[in-house]
């Protein structure tokens, strides 16, 4: 299974969370960013559900920040989006 996708997704999360406004989010989005650091280098990566309580986070972090944040967030959703095309299921 191609995991590039996941590397993707996290690398723009990673500059999502330099561009945050507060700390807080920056702290919420290095966490998501990690996340997918981890499932790119898993044994077994994430699952639909997993990867839809990804993108609802990130989604609300994206509409709450705006600007750089939420277009390196879509440039993360793509990749993710890419990657559940990959796995079966829903």
């Amino acid at each position: 299974m191609a995991r590039t996708e996941l590397e993707s997704a996290a690398e723009s999360i990673a500059a999502a969370a330099t561009a945050a406004s507060d700390d807080e989010t920056r702290e919420r989005l290095q966490n998501q960013a990690a996340k997918f650091e981890d499932y790119a280098t898993a044994e077994h990566g994430p699952d639909h559900g997993q990867l839809a309580r990804h993108e609802h986070i990130l989604k609300d972090i994206a509409g709450d920040e705006g600007g750089d944040v939420a277009e390196e967030i879509d440039d993360a959703l793509e990749a993710i989006t890419e990657f559940r095309s990959t796995l079966e299921g829903v």
